[in-house]
């Protein structure tokens, strides 16, 4: 088969793109990404001289540029990682998440109609649910809980999954839907917590945590979220959602903790700072519709997954450096620029 992944030079698109080529090692794999400020076209170093392989840069709201790629390249699927995610960001900026979030899944599912794509995957996220209260651990995300947004972000996204729905219903788009919670692993932008912890800790900066740290996340590996996603696309049921988890609840300020203590730092560098607007209080996924179905359970343990993911920040300095400093954004023209 020939797959799109879109969004692929960031963090859980690249993880998935190396995942689809070690174990799907005869399907062809297109990796399109605009390469903003979180796509890193060095993420994806470890592929580039696989044959069945190819990047592209293209912004997915461009709909000519995608049109054309989707009559030359005949796609079996397309799965789309491509979005703004960071939710501070959608804050302060909400526009560009709109045009990305919602507008970009309009082009590529205009092109999956016309060139004819057997299936459609739209990569969401638990935050379209809203939140849980804290003092309810009973209490759990499926499937058919109501869409409740809190940031710009998660609407933007909430309103993706509406759309794919909709073009589901009325144009009959063969389509399926994931929602995960949070993801940690290797290649994260350092905005995010887990990175910007790490980075934060080994440089003895302060380490920036909302409100008291109180607020609840279900961390899962990026690793199983990317074979999750790849038994959905190719085995999930025509216009399904499916909710993926790690039943791996943490207060923040307990995963702040763990990453201190595994690098030898003091907990005196925890800062507590102002606390996000509309913070949601906890995210809770319950799994048990994909394990059914298809057969999946997360294999990573929190406790092994976040020493494993603290070791790859430590041996990728470099990596992190450069994203750190900008300079990442070089890099696509350093490779492509002269041909």
């Amino acid at each position: 088969m020939k797959i799109l992944v879109t969004g692929a030079a960031g963090f859980i698109g690249s993880n998935f793109v190396y995942q689809q080529l070690e174990d799907h090692p005869s399907d062809q794999i297109i990796a399109l990404d605009s390469l903003t400020y979180a796509g890193n076209l060095k993420n994806l170093d470890g592929c580039k001289n696989n044959p069945n392989y190819k990047f592209v840069k293209i912004d997915i709201r461009d709909r000519e540029s995608i049109y054309r790629l989707f009559d030359e390249e005949c796609f079996d699927i397309v799965v789309n990682f491509a979005a703004e995610s960071h939710v501070d960001r959608s804050i302060e900026n909400p526009q560009i998440f709109l045009e990305t979030n919602i507008l970009g899944v309009n082009v590529l599912m205009d092109a999956s109609l016309k060139y004819g794509v057997k299936r459609y995957h739209q990569v969401s996220t638990d935050e379209v649910y809203g939140d849980l209260p804290l003092d309810r651990k009973d209490l759990f995300f499926t499937e058919t809980t109501p869409l409740h947004a809190s940031s710009p972000y998660s609407a933007s996204k909430a309103s993706a999954d509406l759309l794919v729905q909709a073009y589901h219903r009325t144009f009959d788009l063969n389509c399926t839907i994931s929602r995960c919670s949070n993801n940690y692993g290797p290649y994260q932008f350092p905005e995010k917590m887990i990175p910007l912890m790490i980075h934060n800790a080994l440089n003895d900066i302060p380490l920036p945590v909302y409100g008291q740290g109180i607020n609840v996340r279900d961390w899962l590996h990026v690793r199983d979220h990317c074979k999750a996603i790849d038994l959905i696309m190719r085995k999930g049921r025509n216009g399904e959602v499916y909710n993926v988890g790690g039943h791996n609840e943490k207060a923040n300020i307990e995963v702040v903790r763990t990453i201190l203590k595994a690098l030898g730092k003091d907990e005196s560098l925890i800062t507590f700072v102002t606390d996000r607007k509309g913070h949601d209080l906890r995210y809770a996924i319950d799994p048990q519709k994909i394990h059914a179905e298809l057969g999946w359970l997360p294999e990573t343990r929190f406790e092994e997954g976040i020493q494993e993911t603290i070791q790859w920040y430590l041996d990728h300095q470099e990596w992190v450096d450069e994203v750190t400093s900008g300079d990442y954004q070089k890099y696509y023209e350093e490779m492509y620029g002269n041909r």
